[in-house]
This record gives C-alpha cells, sequence and structure tokens, in this order.
C-alpha cells in the first residue's frame, strides 16, 4: 500500500527546493481592465501563473470569456475584479451627489473648503421655450455667486480680527488656513448648481450598477452623466504617454516601416477600460416604476399629516417589526416627513396595506435587477438626520451604512452658521436664502420642462435634508471619533456628537466603546 504524503502551504519564509521562494508576490500594472480582470478569474478554471496567464489572453479572448460567463452564465463577481478611473468635470453638485451615491465607491471631490468658487461657473437646466424661467434663474445664481464671494470676504476679515496670528506661524498659513475656515462659512450660499469635479475608482460592477441608476434618474443632468460614463467606458481612454509613445512610433517607422509596424500596438494602442462589461448598462424600468408607484403611496399615506419641527438633527430610532421598518423606509424616500412621522401613520395601517407597500418595491423587480436600497433592512442602530446639504455631503462619504436620502427641498429650513451673525451679515445673509427659495418656487411652478427638477439646482447648501443613516455600532463609533474632530467643519461635528450622545443615552454601558471630542469646547481655528 502506497504512503501518502501531505504538504502543508508554504510560507513566505520557506524556499523550494533550489533555494527559490514558494510564495510569489508582485503587482501589476499596464493592463486593459478587462484583461486584467479576466485573468484573475482564470486562477479558479486554470492553474497558470498570472503572468502566465496575461502573456497568452488577447483582447478579443477576454471578450469572448466576459460575454460567455459574466453575461450569459452570471458569474458577475468577475466585473469587481477590473477596476476603472474616471475623471468627471463641470458636473453640478447635485449631479456629484447623484454619483457617488454608491456603497462600493471611491474617489475624491472637489472640496468647497480648500478651493475658491467665487467665479459664477453653474449647470443651467434646459428650459425649453420658458424664457422667464431660464433668466429668473440665471439671475438668482449669479446673485447667490455674488453674495457668497462678499460673504467670503467678510468672514475672513472677521476671523482675522478675531484670531490674531501667532509670532511662530509663517504669514502665508495663517492666511491660507484663516480662509479655509472662511470659505467653512460662506459655502452655504452655494447653489446645488455649482460646477464641481471628481474623480473615481470603482471595479466594473459598480460601474455598470452605477450607470444604470443614473440613467434612471429623475435629473436631466444626471441622466446624461449616466450616458457619458457608459460612453467613456466604451471609447478610448486617455493616456498622459500617448504624445511621447507617438513620437516615439513615429520616429522608430520613419527609420524602418518594419519595426514600425512591430511595435505600432505596443506603442500606439488605443484602450478602452470597459468596452464589454458596461455595454448592456441600461435604464432600470424597475427603478423607475417603483419610484412612481412608492411617491404616489406616499403621497396618499401621508396626505392630512403636518410636517412638525425637528427638535434636533439626530434622532436615533426605536426597534420595530421588520414589516414596519421596511413599509416606513420604502416610503421615507419618497416624502419630505420624518421617520417617526411615517412609521406613525405606517404602524395604523392594516398588516395588507403595510404588505402592499412592501410589494410596490417588489413587483416591477425584473430578473437581473438587485432589490432596492431600502430593503437593506435590520441594523440595530438607524438615525433619522435632518442637516444641511453642505454637512450632508460630508456625511455622505461613509460608505459603510446605508443610506437612504429625501429630495432636495427648501421645506425644512436652512442653518444660519454663528460667524455670520458675529459678522454683521444675518440679515443680508436671510435675504439670500429666501430670494432663492422664492425663485425655486416660481420656476417649480412654472411650464418648463421638468420644472421641479430644475428648481432644485437653485437651493443653496444651507438648507437642509433629510436622510436616513443605517448601521452597526463600529461604524457609530467610527463616525462619531472621525467627525467630531477640531478640525472638522461645525455642521457635521454637531450631528456626530449627537449620534455618540443619543447612543449612550440609550446604551449607557457602551461609553467606553467611543473615543470623541467634546465639541463644546473651544476650537483653535489655526489648528487643521
Amino acid at each position: 500500500m502506497g504512503e501518502t504524503k501531505i504538504h502543508s502551504a508554504a510560507t513566505p519564509s520557506q524556499t523550494t527546493g533550489n533555494g527559490a521562494p514558494a510564495t510569489q508576490v508582485y503587482a501589476v500594472y499596464g493592463v486593459e481592465p478587462e484583461v486584467q480582470a479576466y485573468a484573475m478569474a482564470k486562477y479558479s478554471r486554470s492553474a497558470l501563473s498570472m503572468k502566465e496567464s496575461l502573456k497568452e489572453i488577447s483582447e478579443q479572448r477576454a471578450e469572448k470569456f466576459l460575454n460567455t460567463f459574466y453575461f450569459q452564465y452570471g458569474h458577475r463577481s468577475i466585473a469587481d475584479l477590473a477596476h476603472i478611473a474616471v475623471a468627471i468635470e463641470k458636473l453640478s453638485l447635485l449631479g456629484a451627489i447623484a454619483v457617488v451615491d454608491e456603497q462600493r465607491w471611491d474617489g475624491q471631490e472637489r472640496s468647497t473648503r480648500y478651493q475658491d468658487f467665487s467665479h459664477p461657473d453653474y449647470y443651467v437646466p434646459d428650459f425649453g421655450d420658458d424664457r422667464e424661467s431660464i433668466s429668473l434663474y440665471r439671475q438668482t445664481a449669479d446673485f447667490l455667486f455674488s453674495e457668497y464671494c462678499e460673504l467670503s470676504e467678510a468672514a475672513l476679515r472677521y476671523l482675522k480680527e478675531h484670531t490674531p496670528k501667532p509670532a511662530e506661524m509663517k504669514q502665508e498659513a495663517y492666511d491660507r488656513t484663516l480662509r479655509a475656515r472662511a470659505f467653512d462659512i460662506s459655502r452655504y450660499l452655494l447653489p446645488l448648481a455649482t460646477h464641481t469635479s471628481l474623480g473615481q475608482i470603482v471595479n466594473a460592477r459598480t460601474l455598470e450598477s452605477q450607470v444604470a441608476r443614473l440613467l434612471s434618474h429623475t435629473h436631466a443632468e444626471v441622466r446624461g452623466l449616466g450616458e457619458a460614463l457608459k460612453r467613456a467606458s466604451r471609447e478610448p481612454a486617455y493616456d498622459p504617454n500617448q504624445g511621447r509613445s507617438r513620437e516615439l512610433w513615429e520616429e522608430i517607422n520613419a527609420r524602418d516601416p518594419m519595426w514600425g509596424k512591430k511595435t505600432y500596438d505596443l506603442l500606439r494602442k488605443e484602450v478602452r477600460v470597459a468596452p464589454t462589461l458596461v455595454k448592456y448598462a441600461e435604464a432600470s424600468a424597475y427603478q423607475i416604476e417603483s419610484r412612481r408607484e412608492l411617491r404616489q403611496a406616499a403621497a396618499e399615506i401621508m396626505s392630512g399629516m403636518a410636517m412638525d419641527p425637528a427638535e434636533g438633527p439626530v434622532d436615533l430610532l426605536d426597534d420595530e417589526p421588520i414589516e414596519i421598518e421596511l413599509a416606513t423606509t420604502l416610503l421615507y424616500e419618497h416624502s419630505h416627513y420624518s421617520y417617526r412621522k411615517i412609521r406613525e401613520r405606517v404602524a395604523g395601517l392594516s398588516e395588507a396595506r403595510r404588505n402592499e407597500i412592501a410589494g410596490l418595491g417588489l413587483r416591477r423587480r425584473g430578473a437581473h435587477d438587485e432589490l432596492l436600497r431600502a430593503f437593506s433592512a435590520g441594523q440595530k442602530f438607524r438615525f433619522d438626520i435632518l442637516m444641511d446639504i453642505g454637512g450632508y455631503r460630508d456625511m455622505h462619504r461613509h460608505r459603510r451604512c446605508i443610506q437612504i436620502g429625501q429630495d432636495f427641498t427648501t421645506l425644512q429650513g436652512y442653518e444660519v452658521p454663528e460667524e455670520v451673525t458675529a459678522a454683521s451679515w444675518e440679515g443680508r445673509y436671510r435675504a439670500a436664502m429666501s430670494r432663492a427659495a422664492e425663485a425655486a418656487g416660481r420656476i417649480t411652478a412654472a411650464r418648463a420642462p421638468e420644472a421641479e427638477q430644475a428648481a432644485q439646482y437653485l437651493i443653496p447648501l444651507a438648507f437642509r435634508k433629510r436622510t436616513l443613516f443605517k448601521m452597526d455600532l463600529a461604524e457609530v463609533v467610527y463616525i462619531s471619533e472621525l467627525r467630531t474632530t477640531p478640525a472638522g467643519h461645525w455642521s457635521y461635528r454637531r450631528v456626530a456628537y449627537a449620534m455618540y450622545e443619543e447612543v449612550v443615552r440609550r446604551h449607557p454601558a457602551l461609553a467606553g466603546c467611543f473615543r470623541v471630542h467634546d465639541i463644546h469646547e473651544p476650537v483653535d481655528l489655526l489648528q487643521r
């Protein structure tokens, strides 16, 4: 009887018989994302090394493999292996919020703290032949940018008057630090139309779902961004080395056409980052029809309900049966009421009616549609947060939680930074908010295409919006600790500290989990 030998896996310190390391680790560079995804996927289907796989894979073979296994067999995890970098420039703040609203998203956006937005550069919706609306829109947007410039300078003067420069601090650093603090104040006047730029690095599966979601959006600009992302994934990508590569190839070709032909693919080849994996991304009838039906249901169920003013920015919600949570969450996104208000109505409905609401979130679902985000239910810690749009943009970056956001509105009022009052600017500031809200209301009532959506672009970042945040304890601790640091913006510092207070009030034994900064302590404005 033969002897069976069992070999344990080699550790990095172990070697093969000839003394070479058994474990090999190396980075891979210069491979098209879809080819890289195919090579990674081959680990499950082939004994070849990555280097061997990449040598034998061609673009055509990768496309054939992805068409078969990704689309035909539904092995969607393969697209997680293709990571794609995309720049999106000259989109509105509203559009940017829509683009980044992905749980599996990595990127950076232009900062309202470190960049000056004084130039009136903004998105203008299509108003068709409604000349009155477009004139009102432009006048209001230009006015808000003008006030932003004025407040930026007024806030900077105020901060310098009340924050002397330390002798050891360089003038340049002093000016830069206080200007950033001034932008933290004046940003509240920026309308959602303000142009920004962002960069993202996402895998192809996230990009595909992102494109489908954007194509299904209520706003024309956002639908256009979906088309642009889909197009960018299939067209030749920008290559910063293209100019030098072309010059080198032209020199080689001029000297020896035979070598020019041999080196053409290496030096002149155009790369398309996801020509296969995103090609079928289309608008989702499931999302569009579910949104329409749930909005109608929310309007009917909440009809006649008064919108009570919020007692605070953060409400830690009580536990409830998941059936009530699901129905309430599905309606929450399509109204402007607090979660508690909606739950009050939902709890009073019959079981059959609640099940009907849940059914509205399911009935249009196709064979390949992921469930609506509202079905991500059952988390222990759920916060109904009402905060200014500017601060919400910072909180929106937290990915390890479920976020259900309501539409932008002027119904929830706006924030007034303390420095605005202290700098004797409050009257002017409130007048600007009133003018923006009035203009948005007039445009909403006009006859322009998508008038309600177009009006939202005039809403300044000072106005509040509701968002439902659902998470586990670790994420509560992370947000509370990170967002209460003295260098942060006062808006999200207040919200993060309130999250901490709400949890500790209900669960005193958890207080030791948190290492927060007390937001009531004085802040050194020169510390960043």
